[in-house]
């Protein structure tokens, strides 16, 4: 009996815990956070969490629009602030913060 209730608790866990398969729901309008390479408020380019919202999603991408200038890994800024990332990547979160307003 004690073996069936750790075996219990044990499969729950599994059930409960996070795997790279699942996707994170995200939509339209939603505020998040990327990991990405962009400037901050004195002009200097950093690779730090970026707040912005979600304009776009599909099956397995999501689009998120910024107000400031982002860049590819590459070093190529991007001329619409729009980058794209899985729905399951470890780069986006949900936001933490507030949005600001400017």
């Amino acid at each position: 009996m004690a073996e069936q209730k750790a075996t219990m608790s044990k499969r729950q866990k599994k059930e409960t815990a996070f795997t790279p398969t699942e996707k994170k729901s995200y939509g339209v309008g939603d505020v998040v956070e990327i990991f990405c390479d962009h400037n901050n408020e004195e002009g200097n380019r950093i690779r730090d969490w970026l707040q912005g919202v979600i304009v776009q999603t599909d099956e397995k991408l999501v689009a998120i629009q910024f107000n400031q200038d982002v860049y590819l890994t590459d070093g190529w800024m991007v001329p619409d602030r729009v980058l794209w990332t899985q729905h399951i990547s470890d780069t986006i979160r949900p936001a933490t913060r507030k949005r600001r307003r400017r």
